[in-house]
């Protein structure tokens, strides 16, 4: 590693390296290596012209020793990156995270280049002070992390407000991956339904079910918010139709459509600190990946009604399932995949899926693969 490996690795001339230039590019070689370098490249960036502080020198030291010790942490490293005035914090006081760098799609690519830029003017003009950085001064290194919080709050010349772009193209490749997994979800769950029967509607089940299910709709809290809040009928009249307003409470429960309403009195955290039942159900149905509701619906379409459709037997069904691939060898995933459905089946219950005793009902056996279906059909 020479002056040659860092200016091409920065993609700039000797003269115009930043301590974050060089940083980055002790990190891109074995700690032991750079350890070794630092002595001549510090010489060739004095004879370029651009010589770095005796500050930074030991805190590159003090780094890299750390990185080959194995006492350094990743975020020792990356305070030590943060301290050359240049380096994007990764997470600022206002909560904005920065996607890692493999991850940052054109929009954060661009920003953060200009972040970069505009520190590097505030370090030029005197307002940054990377000695007092490396050194770990505390009001230095607040007011570092101010100008990136303003920074990014503040609109550019091109009316962007830089956190929100951020956040906004995130948002969107999240969406589309989501998006992506759905409609596979969708398809496979059509060619499993291809090969079985279809069942008969039980019409006086669902009449039955609709009409309780009505009723729970119009009482405060669990489980009639988590029920309105899934299906989206807070601030909608309910269907008419038996068919329609069960369909979209049943696959509402796989695909909630909505959050609790901000004022029901029910979905404050309890005084001991943790979740209430409303927003605790409704976390864990968020949470269940499109491929274990597939494992559970379509073993539970295959089988029959009169089939056990405890939390645990769910569990078992997406371990053992031929329908997705899953890795479900420790107990503790068993444990988790349990512990979600644990959400599932009260509110099954109250929909007539299955029974008292957790067994699938001709109701659940003709609605939860119609359910999914609606649920995962882009509308």
């Amino acid at each position: 590693m020479d002056l040659d490996f860092v200016s091409e690795y920065a993609g700039r001339p000797p003269a115009a390296l930043t301590r974050r230039d060089v940083a980055r590019a002790l990190l891109a070689v074995p700690s032991g290596h750079a350890l070794v370098a630092i002595p001549d490249l510090r010489l060739e960036l004095l004879a370029a012209g651009n010589p770095m502080s005796v500050p930074f020198w030991d805190s590159a030291k003090a780094a890299l020793a750390g990185i080959e010790s194995g006492a350094a942490t990743v975020g020792d490293v990356q305070r030590w990156l943060e301290s050359t005035g240049t380096e994007p914090v990764l997470i600022t006081r206002g909560y904005f995270v920065w996607p890692e760098e493999g991850e940052r799609g054109p929009v954060a690519d661009d920003l953060y280049e200009r972040l970069v830029s505009h520190l590097e003017e505030r370090v030029a003009s005197g307002e940054i002070d990377p000695d007092r950085l490396a050194s770990g001064d505390a009001e230095a290194r607040e007011a570092y992390e101010e100008i990136q919080d303003r920074w990014l709050t503040t609109a550019l010349p091109d009316g962007r407000v830089p956190s929100v772009a951020v956040d906004d193209e995130l948002s969107e490749g999240l969406f589309a991956s989501w998006d992506e997994e759905e409609a596979f979800a969708l398809a496979e769950l059509r060619r499993v339904l291809a090969d079985l029967p279809e069942p008969d509607c039980p019409a006086a089940e669902l009449a039955d079910a609709a009409a309780r299910l009505r009723l729970l709709l119009r009482e405060p809290g669990y489980p009639g918010a988590v029920l309105r809040a899934c299906a989206g009928l807070d601030d909608a009249p309910l269907p008419e139709s038996d068919t329609e307003l069960w369909l979209a409470a049943a696959a509402g429960v796989a695909a909630p459509v909505a959050d609790l309403q901000d004022e029901d009195e029910h979905r404050f955290w309890n005084i001991s600190g943790e979740l209430g039942p409303e927003d605790a159900a409704l976390a864990s149905l968020c949470t269940i990946h499109h491929a274990d509701w597939l494992a559970a619906v379509t073993e539970l379409a295959r089988r029959g009604p009169g089939v056990l459709a405890t939390p645990e037997r769910i569990a078992r069904f997406v371990a053992e399932s031929e329908d997705i691939d899953v890795d479900m060898d420790q107990p503790e995933d068993l444990e988790a995949t349990e512990e979600l459905f644990s959400a599932v089946i009260p509110l099954w219950e109250r929909l007539g899926i299955v029974d008292t005793k957790a067994i699938l009902t001709p109701l659940g056996w003709w609605g939860l693969p119609k359910a999914l279906e609606r649920a995962w059909t882009p509308e």
